[in-house]
């Protein structure tokens, strides 16, 4: 019998050219950052009851939705440009057809400048916090996030961030953070989307930003932005989040609404009480989720109609358990313009506006 054996030679190059195939493979795969444990969030203090914070000023330009509070310090409300803003008789805060919430100012009344003050420092202090956190990745992807997926962990760039159209993927459950620490610039380019997947939480994902962040036009954002310069939204950007800046943010026709801690009935958390919560995105073109709580199982209707209070359309009638839920929203066939939805559900009903612009 004979044994046929290669020269030692041809079995090393053999060698080194498997490897270096299989080399190529990993190369090829997506990449996806895997952490082994969730940072502890991220401790906003009192600027957490802000869906915009700033100490230079707020300003906006074409037709801006903000779901939630916001306010300026130490500037005074002169800095707040672009909203028609109503005192209120207490003189403590104004109201704005932009916004569903507060308006809120240095110079207002007592305790306003007070409670101000705080939530400035508070923002400061949350800044520092994200800043000093230790880094599970350091200079991951040299900063061009486009196409990643990334699991809970810090991650810390001496550069730049950029997050182009092809967008990035946030992986992980409800109770997992990201604290992200950026040295330079953010840059979310034109048409960009931040995607949730796994459960994961706007409300639990932070940007601290040392120079400036830019949304480009209808971009789509999560998260809390800590940054140390100005956040500009360009046209038809949306931020499911808070942006609480050190000097300025800008608007142009955006849509910003606080981030709601539960997102659907699979995160396994029972409501407290019934809710109806901003649609989103809002303004929207065409399709938008509408998301709700109900404490028991109950009949659910949800109808929409028109700016003049004519019902346009039946988006559910069924019975559902108690839990959170959802449901998607297409208006193709509608026309542009204000419109207002209303839950029913037993006793309780709550109607909420949302804007079709197209």
């Amino acid at each position: 019998m004979k044994i046929y054996t290669k020269d030692p030679t041809t079995i090393l190059i053999s060698w080194k050219r498997f490897i270096g195939a299989m080399l190529m493979v990993v190369l090829m795969m997506p990449a996806v950052a895997v952490s082994q444990s969730s940072p502890a969030p991220v401790d906003l203090g009192t600027s957490g009851n802000f869906v915009i914070l700033t100490k230079t000023g707020i300003s906006t330009t074409g037709t801006t939705s903000i779901v939630g509070d916001i306010g300026v310090s130490p500037i005074d409300h002169t800095a707040i440009t672009g909203f028609i803003l109503i005192l209120d008789p207490s003189g403590q805060w104004s109201s704005s057809n932009l916004v569903v919430g507060k308006v809120f100012a240095a110079d207002y009344a007592v305790p306003t400048p007070t409670m101000l003050i705080a939530a400035v420092s508070d923002m400061e202090t949350a800044y520092t916090d994200a800043a000093g956190r230790t880094p599970d990745y350091t200079e991951l992807y040299s900063g061009d996030l486009t196409g990643q997926t990334l699991t809970t962990g810090t991650y810390k760039w001496s550069t730049g961030v950029l997050i182009s159209a092809g967008g990035v993927t946030i992986s992980g459950t409800s109770s997992d953070v990201w604290i992200f620490q950026i040295a330079q610039d953010l840059t979310v380019g034109n048409g960009a989307i931040v995607t949730l997947s796994g459960g994961a939480q706007a409300s639990n994902i932070f940007w601290q930003v040392a120079g400036q962040t830019t949304l480009g036009t209808t971009a789509d954002f999560k998260g809390i932005m800590l940054c140390k310069t100005l956040i500009e939204m360009q046209t038809g950007g949306t931020l499911n989040g808070r942006a609480l800046a050190q000097t300025a943010v800008t608007l142009d026709a955006n849509s910003v609404t606080s981030p709601t801690a539960v997102n659907s009935v699979e995160d396994g958390l029972a409501p407290q009480e019934f809710a109806l919560f901003q649609n989103y995105p809002n303004p929207f073109n065409p399709s938008t989720t509408i998301r709700y709580g109900i404490t028991e199982k109950s009949n659910v209707k949800i109808i929409l109609f028109n700016a003049i209070g004519e019902e346009v359309a039946l988006l559910i009638n069924e019975e559902k358990e108690s839990g959170y839920h959802q449901v998607e929203f297409n208006a193709a066939t509608l026309p542009s313009g204000v419109y207002f939805y209303q839950l029913q559900a037993g006793s309780f009903v709550e109607t909420k506006k949302m804007i079709l612009m197209k």
